[in-house]
């Protein structure tokens, strides 16, 4: 960006950060403070962590955390309801120049999957980014994780294709990644 922009995308970058509310949700800048509780929401599924390109199991947790929060062009998000951790997501790469980033690192308790509750925190996080300006909205996930692909689906997001050998992730494994995308003009939220 030259630097007549850079003063607007350090505040689009604040904006895009701001808290964002639906009742009894809410997503707040992740902070030092949201370290243990969301440590304990990460242990609820410790088998979950083996088809995550990067691992939040309690073993890894802190290195993975901090990795997390030191991202300059990453803005990661507690997940809260009724004021109690529940899990994570962010927007990942953001590009100010393009107007696209990634929505990912989403991790929900289990008791919260298959409820609507993705809807509601993804329709919060689409609604923030395209408010500030993003044209595409881009999703990530492993080509295993059959799950987060149904539920991308459900809200709309389009399948574009398969990186092939995208990634190794923290077990070794060479991860093919499904990518989906949502643009500015193609979202309805309900």
């Amino acid at each position: 960006m030259g630097s007549g922009s850079a003063g607007t995308g350090m505040d689009e970058l604040s904006r895009l950060a701001a808290p964002m509310i639906d009742g009894d949700l809410s997503l707040e800048a992740l902070r030092e403070d949201h370290r243990g509780a969301l440590k304990a929401a990460c242990a609820d599924d410790r088998e979950i962590w083996q088809i995550y390109s990067v691992s939040y199991a309690p073993d890894r947790f802190d290195a993975s955390f901090d990795l997390l929060r030191s991202r300059p062009n990453w803005r990661a998000f507690a997940i809260l309801l009724e004021g109690q951790v529940v899990g994570m997501s962010g927007f990942l790469g953001i590009d100010m120049e393009r107007r696209v980033l990634e929505i990912g690192n989403t991790y929900y308790v289990p008791r919260l999957r298959g409820t609507g509750f993705n809807r509601r925190v993804k329709e919060l996080m689409m609604r923030r980014a395209i408010d500030c300006g993003f044209r595409r909205i881009e999703f990530r996930v492993d080509a295993r994780n059959a799950r987060s692909q149904a539920a991308l689906a459900k809200i709309g997001a389009v399948r574009e294709g398969v990186l092939r050998a995208d990634r190794i992730t923290w077990t070794g494994h060479v991860r093919d990644t499904v990518l989906f995308s949502i643009l500015a003009h193609e979202w309805s939220p309900r």
